[in-house]
């Protein structure tokens, strides 16, 4: 996806039904679709379509299905979301060979996780790096500077000034279930 076309500072990430039909509500082009039951899925992606959204979906929290290159294949051809969220290089890997947006999730517990990080993303060369939590801007800025890549921040961002703190340190955009914060 090309820079110049993000102007979506809040990504609404979905959790529930009673989540989605709100999401749909807001402002937002791009939503993040975190918990849902593989049954489910076409149906919400179609629907989200025709309501002039693009869905995320983050393939490792698919009930019912199992995150590999497979289901990536499956999500691509059958169910067709704007892009997939993974902390899994063969599902981004197949993502992107498939024409979808992927997004490398990582979880940064201690220096040994931002540094395997690196490597990873070195790999999967994706769109955009979700980082977690999302609350520790120059963290952002350093991942954004090593690696080229967009980072997106997520995880425990419950406030105005942790959105803005995200995107000060350099994020382009930052996931929320808070809907306060939609």
């Amino acid at each position: 996806m090309d820079m110049t076309e993000w102007n979506q500072s809040i990504i609404p990430a979905i959790r529930n039904l009673k989540d989605f039909d709100a999401a749909l509500r807001t402002d937002y082009t791009h939503l993040v679709l975190l918990n849902v039951h593989v049954a489910q899925v076409k149906a919400i992606v179609t629907r989200a379509g025709q309501s002039g959204k693009k869905l995320f979906l983050h393939a490792d929290l698919i009930d019912g299905l199992k995150s590999d290159e497979y289901a990536a294949e499956f999500l691509a051809q059958e169910v067709r979301p704007a892009g997939i969220i993974s902390t899994r290089n063969n599902v981004l890997l197949t993502a992107k060979k498939k024409g979808l947006i992927a997004i490398q999730r990582i979880f940064l517990l201690d220096t040994l996780a931002l540094e395997n990080s690196y490597v990873q993303i070195a790999k999967t060369k994706p769109d955009f790096v979700e980082v977690l939590p999302g609350i520790m801007p120059h963290i952002i800025q350093e991942i954004r500077e090593t690696t080229g890549v967009p980072v997106i921040a997520g995880g425990l961002i419950r406030t105005r000034e942790d959105v803005e703190l995200a995107l000060t340190g350099g994020a382009v955009a930052v996931t929320t279930s808070k809907k306060i914060l939609w």
